[in-house]
């Protein structure tokens, strides 16, 4: 499982706090802070060859972000290229409706030839006075002629976000519908978040936002649960659902904890060495001469506690009979 840490944006949405610079629209790979970032990853798959031929049991390429679509193909080509391990099962790439509405047509073949065969395209609502709100770059109509432009033969997945203050369920129910319509062959619904660093807990620290009741939230993962399942797809992670044989096969794999090298600033690898250390490092936050910032061995518990905590967001349970003292600490500790 290799990952690939993009850390440029156009702009940033309201609730987001991954590690991510402003940056120009790039349709030439002329700028600079773009070839010096490819270069850096390049020189970082050469450093770390060994421990990515390692995690390659699970033979994933995954780009996000940030925002990967900013990015020009030249880029994206030479990344590829240098790390050499294609075809890939599971080749997905996250992008921004207005990026691919932007680089048209041609963007979209430059992709299916570097062998992307899964897009995550993050569409988030359908109702434009709540994407304005989100800070997001695309309206609604842009969502759909980005989704028109994904091919089929392609695994095509959308995001979408739930509990944000003024959706109202109706609002939602909406967005659901018309993005069943679509069939993209797979959906990510995530509750809205308070991130420490983003505008949005900037936003209710000073009473501009009221967050969403508990209520609202329940009554909106209820609707989506109930929408999805009644069009087939398959609740397979608390926010996850596929049309069956369309799981995400990386993200997956995160969950049963298979070992995976994360590339570029701010991402997070795991290492599983012969002898069973586990080993958990990470990056730092920089667009270029990043580094290994920090690295941890996790320990027996860890390790099983995070197998449990993991395992709690699949349907593959029911968690063990004889880790239900173990699972009733962690959610404990989580209340």
């Amino acid at each position: 499982m290799i990952y690939v840490h993009v850390p440029f944006c156009r702009s940033f949405c309201t609730y987001c706090d991954f590690y991510s610079e402003l940056t120009h629209s790039c349709r030439t790979g002329a700028e600079r802070p773009f070839a010096q970032w490819t270069e850096d990853v390049c020189a970082e798959i050469a450093a770390r060859r060994a421990e990515i031929a390692d995690t390659l049991a699970v033979n994933t390429l995954y780009f996000g972000g940030g925002t990967p679509s900013v990015l020009p193909k030249e880029c994206l080509s030479r990344i590829v290229d240098t790390l050499g391990y294609g075809p890939y099962d599971e080749f997905t790439v996250e992008v921004n409706p207005e990026d691919l509405v932007e680089k048209g047509p041609g963007y979209v073949r430059s992709l299916l030839k570097f062998g992307v065969n899964r897009i995550s395209m993050g569409v988030q609502s359908l109702d434009d006075g709540i994407l304005r709100w989100m800070n997001r770059r695309h309206d609604a109509a842009r969502a759909r002629e980005a989704f028109r432009m994904l091919p089929a033969g392609i695994s095509r997945s959308v995001d979408l976000i739930t509990g944000v203050p003024g959706m109202t369920d109706k609002m939602l129910q909406h967005t659901v519908d018309e993005v069943v319509s679509w069939c993209p062959e797979h959906v990510s619904a995530y509750q809205l978040s308070i991130e420490e660093g983003s505008a949005l807990a900037g936003m209710i620290a000073d009473g501009r936002v009221k967050e969403a009741s508990e209520e609202q939230c329940r009554r909106q993962y209820e609707l989506l649960c109930r929408t999805l399942s009644a069009a087939g797809y398959h609740h397979y992670e608390i926010s996850n659902w596929a049309l069956p044989g369309h799981e995400a096969v990386h993200n997956s794999a995160y969950w049963t904890r298979r070992p995976y090298v994360g590339l570029g600033p701010g991402a997070h690898s795991l290492r599983i060495f012969p002898d069973g250390r586990q080993v958990r490092s990470w990056n730092s936050r920089s667009t270029s001469a990043w580094t290994v910032e920090g690295s941890e061995i996790l320990t027996p518990e860890e390790i099983r506690e995070e197998e449990i905590m993991l395992l709690s967001r699949t349907d593959r349970g029911p968690i063990p009979e004889r880790d239900w003292f173990v699972a009733d600490d962690i959610i404990s500790g989580m209340i």
